[in-house]
């Protein structure tokens, strides 16, 4: 997965020189296999007192383009509002409109920010496009095939995950039965998810729902972004997850 924490520090500098330029910079993080392209603006919360911006999905060009612009709006004088529904970030003059993005979530996706900020905290809100019938994911007929490429961060601080609650994910009985913390969660190659005890056996495999994982320990939702192919290990509930690739 890449992450904003793969910059160094000349991209630091940089990043403070296009602020003190711009009044704003955009970070920008590429989709993998598994999980969505998004960007972010650093910047408009300590130059405009306005929350900074963040957009999933879209191609890194196009996501660029329209935080620019929300960015432009705002050096304006604008307001951005929440609920409003905007036609003018578009050539097709398709809907977006802005969420709060629930201050739980914030820690996931605004690494970078939050170096930048530290110690102080800043708001943020969610630019949220429409599908092909220019439908909001959270509309009657929203198209099945965007469902999950924008994750709404005014909602789902409880469950993280980008699938179904109901879908099936491997545990042990020592979880299920006898109450022993997961310690290692693998994504495999082929989507699915397992969430172990360390000490289990083959014929110690249990299916359960994901919902129920979460429900009955909320820190897995750390491990929400594990890409395909990756793993992770902590040495108790609440420790800090190490990850790495499976072999």
């Amino acid at each position: 997965m890449l992450t904003d924490t793969d910059y160094n520090s000349e991209d630091d500098h940089q990043l403070s020189t296009d602020i003190e330029k711009f009044g704003w910079t955009v970070m920008l993080l590429e989709a993998t296999d598994y999980l969505p392209s998004f960007a972010y603006t650093v910047g408009l919360w300590q130059n405009y007192q306005h929350p900074e911006i963040i957009a999933f999905s879209l191609t890194i060009e196009t996501l660029h383009l329209i935080l620019n612009d929300a960015g432009a709006m705002i050096k304006s004088g604008q307001i951005i509002e929440i609920g409003k529904s905007y036609n003018d970030f578009f050539e097709n003059d398709s809907d977006t409109q802005f969420l709060k993005v629930d201050s739980r979530n914030i820690a996931d996706y605004f690494g970078y920010a939050i170096d930048y900020y530290s110690p102080k905290d800043f708001p943020a809100i969610q630019l949220v496009w429409t599908d092909r019938n220019n439908k909001f994911p959270w509309d009657n007929n929203y198209e099945p095939e965007f469902e999950f490429r924008q994750p709404l961060l005014d909602r789902n601080a409880d469950f993280k995950f980008r699938e179904e609650k109901n879908l099936g994910v491997f545990t042990t009985a020592q979880w299920l039965i006898l109450g022993q913390p997961i310690l290692h969660v693998v994504h495999d190659m082929d989507g699915d998810w397992q969430f172990l005890t360390g000490d289990q056996m083959p014929e110690d495999a249990k299916l359960v729902a994901l919902e129920q994982m979460i429900m009955k320990d909320k820190t897995l939702n750390d491990v929400f972004n594990l890409d395909y192919g990756e793993q992770a290990e902590r040495n108790y509930i609440g420790g800090v997850w190490t990850r790495k690739n499976t072999e």
